[in-house]
């Protein structure tokens, strides 16, 4: 647990920072530093708190359950799971219409697949984890707000390609999570 927690600490804890920070100036340590430094740290940093979270994960398999989610919560999950790989493929994309529409929407991915998750799963280590994600999701959300970003800006133009490439690729995406990956990777299928 110690790894898992040291791990969760560590991503959040630069996720944290990186909603808080001020963007002044004088006081932005990625301007003080320089960006390649700052952005080198940063991902050095966030990759190992990622990996401490990945084994964590995994060791602390079996540690408890807090409550068992009735099997029709896993259809709900793997419904949420289609809208937020398209909101996520869609965050990586140049301007469309869902990015417009949803301003945020690698923030609205991750409460989708956080809360869908919480509802399949009831394990200790899934609670903290999903937990987590969506916590961090919600207040990063505010802070957003509180900075007035408000995504792309109303001028923007969106391309309707791009809204294609998303749907499309969020729906391929699903599916090899899916009937594919989900067990390969986390070992536990995601259809049972």
């Amino acid at each position: 647990m110690t790894l898992f927690l040291t791990g969760l600490a560590i991503f959040f804890g630069l996720h944290l920072y990186s909603a808080m920070r001020s963007r002044h100036a004088e006081y932005d340590l990625k301007k003080r530093v320089g960006y390649g430094v700052f952005m080198s740290s940063y991902s050095v940093l966030s990759l190992i708190g990622f990996g401490l979270i990945i084994y964590g994960f995994g060791a602390t398999r079996g540690l408890g359950v807090l409550y068992v989610p009735p099997t029709w919560m896993q259809h709900i999950n793997l419904l949420l799971m289609i809208p937020a790989l398209v909101l996520l493929i869609a965050s990586q994309l140049p301007v469309s219409n869902i990015m417009k529409a949803t301003k945020h929407p690698m923030l609205l991915a991750v409460k989708l697949w956080a809360f869908g998750h919480l509802l399949a799963n009831g394990e200790l280590n899934s609670v903290i984890l999903f937990g987590s994600f969506l916590a961090y999701a919600v207040f990063d959300r505010i802070m957003v707000k509180r900075r007035g970003d408000i995504g792309p800006g109303p001028d923007a133009v969106a391309n309707p390609t791009m809204d294609l490439i998303a749907v499309g690729g969020g729906l391929v995406t699903w599916a090899a999570i899916a009937f594919w990956l989900h067990p390969v990777l986390f070992g536990v299928p995601a259809i049972s």
